[in-house]
């Protein structure tokens, strides 16, 4: 092995030990929090695409879990952001991490790469640009990301929270 791939492989090494630290120093927030308000739930940890990955998951397929999520999400995206900044806390960087709650996330996931694929096949036979609904920054990344898998591109347009996809045809 050469200095640099020794190098390469520590920073790896590091950029992982530090992921997992922010899962779980939000997984412990997240205990607390679900302590708080009396609701049955399992963290289970990860690190994906170069980020932690934290989610609350119930054995019992319990509804109580749903309040965590709120309508269209946002509340769950709130207690992503207040999750991050309890990660900043403690470690004094910014966290990327990823928050699911009931598995609502990777539902929109699904629905989102479903919906990017649909408006990269219409702007492919149309041959102009299609253009989606308002979106959150994870919803707009999801959309992106299944439009350049289709191989198209995209671009985000307007102003938080009016923000959107265009998908260009080729």
């Amino acid at each position: 092995m050469t200095e640099g791939t020794i190098s390469t492989a520590a920073e790896g090494t590091d950029t992982l030990t530090r992921l997992e630290q922010e899962g779980e120093i939000a997984a412990d927030y997240l205990e607390g929090l679900l302590d708080i308000a009396d609701l049955d739930g399992d963290i289970d940890m990860d690190v994906e695409a170069d980020r932690a990955s934290v989610s609350i998951i119930s054995d019992t397929g319990s509804r109580d879990l749903q309040k965590l999520v709120g309508r269209d999400g946002e509340v769950l995206e709130a207690l992503q952001e207040l999750t991050r900044l309890a990660v900043h806390r403690e470690t004094g960087d910014r966290s990327r991490l990823m928050l699911d709650i009931a598995g609502y996330r990777a539902r929109k996931r699904e629905e989102l790469s479903e919906l990017g694929a649909k408006a990269a096949a219409d702007a492919r036979s149309s041959g102009e640009p299609v253009k989606l609904d308002p979106m959150t920054p994870f919803e707009r990344k999801v959309v992106h990301d299944a439009v350049k898998a289709a191989g198209l591109r995209s671009e985000s347009e307007g102003e938080e929270p009016q923000r959107f996809v265009v998908v260009l045809p080729a």
